[in-house]
């Protein structure tokens, strides 16, 4: 009897047992953790189109000559650079007595049309330096000012009248040889220089030498 008990008591615990590892089965247990993947999805943002107006064409400055940007205009040529031209003197009418009208010419260099526009800024230098002897020309605003065309090779001049120094006694010239001229084209802040030592300056800028006229097309150059 004793052992019977024994062997219904051990049969029990051993059901107890396998109950317990049947529960822990059915309810997915483990004592090792699952790991569980996380997926990453990167997303790259496309750009959006930008709907900013594009910047306006700056506004010209160049005073009595117009514009100085050497951009192109709403008339297609843009204003002719100081780099796309080549200035000399040539022969003009003779002037009257006392003085000397030349021309003063602006040839177009470039490789494309260019306009020109105004009065050229002129003075005589020297010292081998550039620097200005006397008063700069005069500008003859009397006189013609047309917006001149030039293809690649044209030339448009302005009359130059220069005064003898002689008309002036030495105290009130200080008379000088010069080099040459400097010229800045209508609107340009670049200067060209003309190499000639053909005129006598004064030093003393209250005697006024040079006028000069607006640039017009090579051949209609009035004086």
């Amino acid at each position: 009897m004793q052992s019977s008990k024994g062997t219904v008591i051990m049969l029990g615990a051993v059901g107890i047992l396998a109950i317990g590892a049947l529960a822990g089965c059915a309810s997915g247990g483990s004592d090792t953790a699952t790991a569980t993947a996380t997926a990453t999805k990167t997303v790259t943002a496309t750009p959006t189109p930008s709907t900013s107006p594009a910047p306006s064409a700056a506004a010209s400055a160049g005073g009595d000559s117009g514009s100085s940007s050497g951009g192109s205009s709403a008339g297609g040529s843009g204003q002719c650079a100081a780099g796309d031209l080549a200035a000399s003197i040539q022969p003009g009418s003779g002037g009257a007595a006392g003085s000397v009208v030349v021309h003063l010419a602006l040839q177009n260099t470039g490789s494309a049309s260019c306009t020109l526009q105004g009065w050229p800024g002129v003075s005589f230098v020297g010292g081998g330096n550039g620097t200005q002897i006397g008063a700069a020309a005069e500008q003859d605003k009397g006189s013609p000012h047309p917006t001149v065309t030039l293809a690649p090779g044209q030339t448009a001049v302005a009359p130059l009248k220069i005064g003898q120094a002689g008309n002036y006694s030495d105290a009130a010239c200080s008379p000088r040889t010069p080099d040459g001229f400097r010229v800045y084209p209508p609107g340009s802040k670049a200067s060209l220089f003309v190499a000639d030592t053909d005129y006598t300056a004064c030093n003393d800028a209250q005697a006024q030498l040079l006028s000069v006229q607006a640039l017009v097309p090579e051949g209609q150059a009035s004086s």
